[in-house]
């Protein structure tokens, strides 16, 4: 929605010569930022009686709050809607919050991994880095390397087919399920969907491929994949993914990201709180 457009609403709601400036409470996921003219570009989730779900442009009256957000970034803010301007004030970057019973011991693993400069998390993938090439299995027992993306905008989530929460790993796998049919018309030509198990040892190609039925997942264009432990690892901890097994189950992280055409990452959404509408919409700035 254009700026005019939305002052023009906001003129249409006024009613009478004295209007008091309204405040809303939004959360956005920012698709593109203009400091020099102090707009930014988000998803947002609907106002209620406001508007629906959108993607729409904002107006800060200093660049300087514009300072520290980048694209992918979920945010909250107040959008100030007066009759003749609009503009976003308080904006606050979204943190996730795990809502795992073990969220604690998550942060602690993150935080162990952050004291071992040779560990792991020391190799974790910053935006706008390259992504290292890898090697895995498809639900198809292919054998698929990153690489053989490249020109791709590839995005890739990492699930056990065994969690037992439908808010988690099921919610990431959907969210997939829902792009494949935004774009049924870009999936496997320009667009790769990718879902990795943090369970390889379980997880092996005929479970991956039980698994995929769910969302009647073409092969070619949304692989399922997995293969040796030591590599699921490697692949998991280049984007921050934390695991390990507890009382049967695994305890993990959530992620899902974004690898630009060459082979860049150009997102990495923690958790479960952005929408299926909001990961496809960012898609869909990054495929143009």
């Amino acid at each position: 929605m254009k700026p005019e457009i939305l002052l023009g609403i906001a003129a249409c709601l006024a009613s009478g010569p004295v209007w008091a400036a309204q405040h809303y409470s939004v959360t956005g996921l920012i698709l593109k930022l203009d400091e020099s003219h102090r707009t930014f570009v988000a998803s947002c989730s609907a106002i209620p009686g406001y508007m629906e779900a959108m993607v729409m442009p904002f107006v800060v009256r200093e660049a300087k709050y514009l300072h520290g957000l980048a694209p992918s970034m979920l945010v909250d803010f107040t959008l100030v809607v007066e009759p003749d301007d609009s503009y976003v004030e308080n904006i606050q970057i979204h943190d996730y919050q795990n809502v795992e019973q073990e969220q604690l011991a998550v942060r602690r693993l993150q935080l162990l991994d952050g004291l071992d400069s040779t560990g792991p998390a020391a190799r974790m993938l910053e935006l706008g880095q390259q992504v290292s090439d890898f090697a895995l299995t498809d639900q198809t027992g292919r054998r698929v390397t990153l690489s053989q993306f490249s020109g791709k905008v590839v995005a890739a989530t990492f699930i056990y087919t065994r969690c037992p929460l439908p808010n988690y790993c099921f919610r990431l796998s959907n969210n997939f399920g829902r792009l494949q049919k935004r774009f049924t018309d870009r999936v496997g030509r320009d667009l790769m969907l990718l879902t990795i198990t943090m369970d390889p040892v379980h997880d092996l190609p005929e479970v991956m491929a039980n698994y995929a039925k769910t969302w009647k997942a073409d092969p070619d264009s949304w692989r399922f994949l997995t293969g040796p432990p030591a590599e699921v690892q490697k692949v998991c901890r280049q984007f921050g993914v934390n695991f390990w097994p507890d009382e049967g189950n695994l305890t993990h992280s959530l992620h899902t990201i974004v690898i630009d055409r060459q082979a860049k990452l150009a997102a990495n959404f923690e958790g479960n709180e952005f929408s299926a509408q909001q990961l496809g919409d960012f898609l869909a700035t990054i495929l143009r």
